[in-house]
C-alpha cells in the first residue's frame, strides 16, 4: 500500500514543490492540506493532469478547535508540516500527530521552535514514531555538509554559511515575514568561543557564490544555537542571507536599521506589501540561488585548513533545495530504511550524499574546493 502523506501548506512556493514531487513518486499517497479550499483544488487538478493520477485535498486549518480531530480521520502516517512562518508557532501539529499515530516532519527555519522540538522527545519514544524538525537547507542539510567534510580536519575551529537567492526566483509572505522578523534585532551568536549579540541583517559583507559575490547579512536560524553543542570545539558559528539586487538587500538593511534603533517596532506585519513591492523588480537579476559553508581549522597534517562547500540552483529551481530533506527523510519512512524515533531537529539524519541524489535530475549543481 502506498504510504500516506499529508503536506501542510500545499499551496504554498516550497509546499507546491513537494505536493509535486510526492504526488510524481509512486510510493505515496499525498493529501494536500491547507486553509485555502479552491486553491488546493487547482494544485490537485494541476498536479493531477501532469502525474496522471487523482490527487486528494483537505481543508484544514492547524489554529482551528478541531484540528486534531480533523487530522485524525485523514488518517496520514506522516504529516509534512510547510506552513510557515513557524518563529510564533507552537507545536500543536506536531502533538496532533503523535495523538493519530503519524510520524511528523517540517521545515521550519525557526531557531526556537527547531531547538525547542525535543520537549516531545519522550512522547514519541514512547509511541516509536520520528518528531523532526528544520528539515530544509537549515539545520539538515546544512548539517550534512559540516558531517561530510569533519573528517578533513584535526580541530574544527569556524563554521560560516550564507544562502542568496536568485532574484526571479518566487518568494512566498511566510518566507518574507520570516527575515523580517529578526531584521535589526539581537541574535546571540557564538563567535570567538562565546556567545555575543548581534543584529539581524547587519554585519554585511560580500560572499562569493559559484559564479557571482553577493551581499549578505546575519540570519536567525537554527544552525546558530545547534552547531555550537554539536561540534565541541568549534570557536565560531555564523550564518547570513542576503538577496541578489544590492538595491534589495540595501532596503532590508535599512529597515533593520530602523528597526534596531526602535522606528519601526513590527516590521513583519508588513510582510506582504514588501513582497509586493519587491516583485516590481522581479526582471532584474537572475532565476540563480546559491549556497554556501565554509569551514576553517587545522588539518589531519597540523596546517591550517579553510574548505568550501558550494551548491548552485539555476532555472528558477532554487526552491527544491529546502523541500529535499523531507522528500528524502519520507522515501525512507516509506522504504522502512529510516528507524530512529523520538524528537529532535534534524541534523544527523540524512547524509550528503543522498541530498545531493535527491536533486540530481534539477538544475542543481555542487562542489567542494580547498582554499589557501
Amino acid at each position: 500500500m502506498a504510504f500516506r502523506v499529508l503536506l501542510l501548506g500545499a499551496t504554498g512556493v516550497f509546499g507546491t514543490r513537494l505536493a509535486r514531487r510526492l504526488a510524481s513518486d509512486g510510493r505515496f499517497e499525498p493529501i494536500l492540506a491547507g486553509r485555502s479550499p479552491c486553491a488546493l483544488q487547482v494544485l490537485a487538478d494541476e498536479i493531477a493532469a501532469a502525474a496522471g493520477r487523482s490527487v486528494t485535498v483537505a481543508s484544514l486549518d492547524v489554529f482551528a478547535d478541531d484540528f486534531a480531530a480533523r487530522l485524525a480521520a485523514l488518517q496520514p502516517q506522516l504529516v509534512i508540516h510547510a506552513a510557515g512562518p513557524f518563529q510564533a508557532q507552537d507545536y500543536r501539529v506536531a502533538e496532533a500527530c503523535l495523538g493519530c499515530g503519524s510520524h511528523y516532519v517540517d521545515l521550519a527555519d525557526g531557531r526556537d521552535f527547531v531547538a525547542g522540538i525535543v520537549r516531545l522527545d519522550p512522547a514519541a519514544r514512547a509511541a516509536g514514531l520520528l518528531v523532526t524538525s528544520g528539515a530544509s537547507s537549515v539545520p539538515a542539510l546544512s548539517s550534512a555538509v559540516v558531517d561530510a567534510l569533519m573528517p578533513r580536519f584535526a580541530r574544527l575551529d569556524g563554521i560560516e554559511s550564507a544562502i542568496s537567492p536568485g532574484n526571479r526566483t518566487p518568494r512566498g509572505d511566510a518566507t518574507v515575514a520570516s527575515i523580517l522578523g529578526y531584521c535589526g534585532r539581537p541574535i546571540r551568536v557564538w563567535r570567538d568561543a562565546r556567545w555575543q549579540v548581534m543584529h539581524g541583517w547587519m554585519d554585511t559583507r560580500r560572499v562569493r557564490l559559484a559564479r557571482s559575490r553577493r551581499f549578505v547579512g546575519i540570519c536567525e536560524v537554527p544552525d546558530l544555537e545547534l552547531f555550537p553543542h554539536r561540534y565541541p570545539g568549534v570557536r565560531t558559528v555564523l550564518f547570513r542571507a542576503g538577496l541578489e539586487l544590492p538595491l534589495l538587500h540595501g532596503g532590508t538593511w535599512l529597515a533593520a536599521a530602523l528597526v534596531r534603533l526602535g522606528l519601526i517596532r513590527d516590521l513583519p506585519r508588513h510582510a506582504v506589501r514588501l513582497r509586493r513591492w519587491s516583485e516590481w523588480f522581479m526582471r532584474g537579476g537572475s532565476d540563480v540561488g546559491g549556497m554556501v559553508v565554509e569551514l576553517t581549522g587545522e588539518g589531519a597534517s597540523g596546517g591550517p585548513l579553510r574548505v568550501r562547500w558550494w551548491l548552485e540552483a539555476a532555472a528558477g529551481e532554487g526552491p527544491e533545495v529546502p523541500v529535499t530533506p523531507a522528500l528524502v527523510l519520507a522515501q525512507r519512512l516509506a522504504d522502512r530504511s529510516l528507524h530512529a524515533t523520538g524528537a529532535m531537529p534534524c541534523v544527523g539524519l540524512l547524509g550528503l550524499g543522498e541530498l545531493m541524489a535527491a536533486l540530481a535530475s534539477s538544475a542543481v549543481t555542487s562542489g567542494v574546493e580547498v582554499l589557501a
